[in-house]
């Protein structure tokens, strides 16, 4: 079996495919899968003691006690038995994308394995593939696999976190206030309802640029937060859940 393993800022997700599916039509197809926050990150042994692990695929951008923390677990699921770790990192060329970015490993792991998820469920195509958690990410790319760059900017929770915590008497807001109009009758609505529109119009805004020069763009949506931006935009869009490791499964099958 493979292990493909997502450590993002806020939680690691997981899954377990057979080691030889090489098709496109598995991508995404999971044995079995899950999340946990980091804290949880040590129980995931269990889980993982299930299946006989002949190589593991991680993308982690959560920082070395992270990495310790995915290692020490990989043992108590592996035992003694060695098991191929490899840490996924980005590359001028990997998964049919080839990467523009100036200095190609400085490109982040998440974003890459994304790009290259996304270009494999829709390809031929333009993308614009925006990934929605902690921070929002917003990337394209070419309809011949080319990454063209992207954005980054605060994700939602931070956005509306952050102005509570650094205005004077706002309140902290729960970001998962329902709004339904733009023009909100109390504050923290009004908190909610501004950091919604400032994600929905980085990734419409994106959108519009990449078609002035791709031509009709898909838009790609995924993350955590993909569900609340998601009624907010006024552009057509996908929502692909757990990207990151559909762009690990992808790159697996070209190694």
């Amino acid at each position: 079996m493979l292990l493909l393993i997502d450590a993002g800022n806020t939680r690691v997700k997981w899954a377990v495919v057979p080691s030889g599916e090489r098709n496109r039509e598995a991508l995404g197809r999971w044995k079995e899968a899950g999340r946990v926050e980091h804290a949880q990150v040590q129980t995931l042994a269990d889980a993982w003691r299930a299946h006989t692990i002949r190589h593991v695929l991680i993308s982690n951008v959560a920082g070395q006690a992270m990495r310790d923390a995915l290692e020490r677990a990989l043992l108590g699921a592996c035992g003694v038995r060695p098991v191929p770790v490899e840490w996924f990192a980005s590359v001028p060329a990997l998964g049919g994308i080839r990467n523009q970015y100036r200095n190609p490993a400085q490109l982040g792991c998440d974003r890459f394995a994304s790009a290259i998820g996304a270009h494999a469920l829709f390809p031929a195509t333009p993308l614009v593939v925006a990934t929605c958690g902690t921070a929002t990410t917003v990337d394209a790319v070419s309809a011949d696999g080319i990454f063209l760059g992207g954005m980054i900017l605060p994700g939602l929770g931070l956005m509306a976190n952050s102005l509570a915590k650094n205005t004077a008497q706002l309140p902290q807001v729960a970001e998962h206030l329902d709004i339904a109009e733009p023009f909100a009758d109390h504050t923290d609505a009004a908190i909610v309802s501004g950091c919604l529109a400032a994600q929905a119009g980085a990734i419409e805004r994106a959108v519009a640029a990449h078609a002035r020069h791709g031509g009709e763009v898909q838009c790609v949506l995924s993350g955590g937060a993909a569900e609340l931006i998601a009624p907010h935009l006024r552009v057509a869009h996908t929502r692909v859940d757990n990207l990151v490791l559909i762009g690990l499964h992808k790159a697996a099958m070209n190694t």
